[in-house]
């Protein structure tokens, strides 16, 4: 990992309209860890080499710096003594929370929280006493979970006390404050921005300038009603003129679609190798290194893709697509990293990043109020902010060589994007058909044929038959109508497509190189790197059973 080059000073206004918006502004001061301005009343926010996002929260009156994670669901706030925090009720009842890096374990407490100006009397959240986890090694205190309620580690030990307070930060922050709109905005920036403000991250408000995502098409998460995460369906992986249609192995999901987690708390997007390779695979000069568990990237390389989603396309900026490996400025390393999720998980089939949510300007509604008070189904909208063709040039101000022009991106349309659900085939089936449809296709083509010549050939017997009956006159004449017996045509099935199992590569170790946060996805073990993180679980550093 890269250390801490660039940091970023978080304006906040607590009593104004803006009230509920923190914009990210480049901050010159050498401390990672800058305090509240008492003049300015102003709150920073840290990015360390685009790989996390903090911004503060107040707990019990002491402001702590936290990662924005929204493949997660619960707050918690590392504590660097034994005593409890300040202003905290801490309770006897224990629980952890895991990620695929790293893991966080202690009491579950109780105090009033103030987040992004607005106020909770009481939340419950996990006041860790062990923690093993790599955002504490750039600055952060703890993490705030941006997910459902019903993902939460610590709802799931509340849950048996029946406790409103063991909710979701954001369920209780809507709870107390039902007037304003149940949704958060995030934009994201990467640090080499020329930009006064590098982003921010608002709720129930939009950010100046991007009012135009109200009128986006809504994104339906998957599943649409009561989601755990925030998933929603990936259309198409387009890289140049190629259109990838991906798979998926979530149950029940349409099988010409891709199960996609937006996952703030991840710096890289992970997904499966057949995707990753479709990105990388045709680059001249690009190679798979087994030994990072990434594909390597002549880094002066533009690579010009887009991720098709909800029937819209969103490009995606090639300066994250590749990333510049420490101390040689010749190779990158891409952004996309192959990755599989654990069975026992099953509910999404890629991870999408930071670096691909730089893209877009990204707003989360836990679902519109109807008139009777109800809450409607969950969604996403986007607002792409890459211009292809800007982009190009800002690639190659720092990589070199000459920008392109008029880049395109041409995807899916009409019935294509109809999602394809099968009940019966599981989706390693489809993944497969496609080998076999050209030839059910020509079986089925030359049955046509045959029975097209059978029955021309029964028709001239049939003729030539009667003028002999004609002339010979013979009275039997019950055998005029007959026709000749129809050849069963094949019907094809798709039993011996079904049984069909194409040779599977053999697993892969895979180590992260970004942070990759989120929650318990369990697909890949802590880098090496990682290790050094403030474990204390004991000398193995394994962390304590989950209880969820």
């Amino acid at each position: 990992m890269k250390p801490v080059a660039v940091l970023y000073a978080l304006l906040f206004t607590p009593l104004l309209c803006a009230a509920h918006r923190l914009p990210l502004k480049r901050f010159k001061a050498p401390s990672p860890l800058q305090r509240r301005d008492a003049q300015a009343n102003t709150l920073n926010l840290t990015s360390a080499e685009d790989l996390i996002y903090l911004v503060p929260i107040t707990v019990g009156g002491q402001d702590y710096p936290v990662q924005l994670d929204t493949g997660s669901s619960d707050l918690w706030i590392k504590n660097n003594n034994s005593s409890p925090l300040p202003n905290v009720t801490r309770t006897t009842k224990t629980s952890n929370v895991t990620y695929a890096v790293g893991w966080a374990a202690g009491f579950i407490s109780y105090a009033p929280v103030t987040f992004v100006g607005l106020s909770i009397p009481q939340q419950a959240f996990l006041e860790a006493t062990q923690v093993n986890n790599p955002a504490i090694g750039y600055g952060a205190r703890g993490i705030a979970g941006l997910g459902f309620t019903s993902l939460s580690y610590v709802d799931a030990e509340g849950n048996k006390t029946q406790s409103n307070a063991d909710r979701s930060l954001l369920y209780n922050l809507f709870q107390v404050h039902p007037t304003q709109p149940n949704f958060f905005g995030f934009m994201l920036k990467r640090n080499d921005s020329q930009a006064t403000e590098e982003g921010s991250f608002s709720i129930g408000e939009y950010e100046p300038g991007y009012e135009d995502i109200a009128n986006c098409s809504k994104i339906p998460t998957w599943p649409p009603q009561s989601p755990k995460r925030w998933t929603v369906l990936l259309d198409a992986i387009i890289v140049g003129g190629q259109i990838t249609v991906p798979s998926t192995t979530v149950d029940q999901a349409p099988v010409n679609k891709a199960v996609v987690l937006m996952d703030s708390g991840a710096s890289y997007t992970y997904a499966p190798r057949a995707a990753v390779d479709a990105i990388y695979g045709n680059v001249a000069g690009a190679y798979f290194d087994n030994s990072l568990g990434q594909y390597v990237v002549p880094c002066s390389t533009e690579i010009n893709m887009a991720l098709q989603i909800g029937g819209q396309i969103f490009p995606i900026h090639p300066l994250d697509i590749t990333t510049l490996m420490p101390g040689d400025v010749s190779r990158c390393v891409g952004s996309f990293i192959p990755g599989t999720f654990a069975t026992s998980i099953g509910d999404f089939d890629w991870l999408i990043g930071d670096n691909a949510l730089r893209s877009v300007y990204a707003i989360y509604d836990f679902g519109d109020f109807d008139g009777n008070g109800g809450v409607g189904d969950p969604y996403m909208k986007m607002l792409p902010t890459v211009d292809p063709d800007q982009a190009s040039i800002q690639f190659h101000n720092q990589r070199g060589g000459q920008p392109e022009t008029n880049i395109t991106f041409v995807g899916l349309t009409g019935s294509s994007l109809e999602p394809v659900i099968s009940a019966s085939l599981n989706s390693s089936t489809f993944q497969n058909l496609d080998k076999f449809i050209p030839i059910m296709l020509g079986l089925i083509g030359l049955n046509t044929l045959i029975l097209v010549i059978l029955a021309i050939a029964g028709i001239v017997y049939l003729c030539k038959r009667r003028s002999r009956r004609n002339v010979r006159a013979r009275p039997n004449r019950g055998r005029d109508n007959l026709s000749p017996m129809p050849m069963n045509p094949m019907n094809p099935t798709n039993s011996y497509v079904s049984s069909f199992e194409p040779p599977q590569p053999p697993p892969h170790r895979y180590e992260p190189v970004s942070m990759a946060l989120t929650e318990d996805t369990l697909f890949a073990p802590p880098s090496p790197g990682f290790r050094k993180f403030d474990s204390g679980a004991g000398p193995s550093g394994d962390r304590p059973k989950s209880v969820a």
